[in-house]
């Protein structure tokens, strides 16, 4: 049995969050959630709160045990990329990409 839970639309880009996912591959919740919560990268409370629904979905609609819990999978997409446009020299314009990644988790019980 396992739960799920996913964020969408995050306005960081997905080579940033993977530095942070790799910390927390195939840890306990409760190590991964202290590892994030140590971790001075701006992706960090993102993964933590998608880590946190993936738990209360596990515990609230499998009733699963929270202390038994591990990160089984976690992975992250890049999401529509937003682009902008900046003043250059000599009547010029820059593109600028604001990428987005949708952050997925899979929490699973020990056997």
């Amino acid at each position: 049995m396992e739960a799920k839970a996913s964020a969408k639309m995050v306005r960081i880009s997905s080579r940033k969050v993977k530095l942070v996912i790799d910390l927390v591959r195939g840890k306990n919740v409760g190590e991964a959630i202290a590892i994030l919560n140590h971790t001075p990268r701006a992706a960090s409370p993102v993964v933590e709160k998608v880590i946190k629904s993936a738990v209360a979905n596990a515990e609230h609609n499998y009733n699963m045990d929270i202390d038994n819990l591990f990160v089984k999978e976690i992975y992250v997409g890049q999401g529509p990329t937003l682009k902008r446009f900046r003043p250059r020299a000599q009547g010029r314009a820059t593109e600028i990409l604001k990428r987005t990644s949708h952050v997925n988790v899979v929490v699973a019980e020990k056997e």
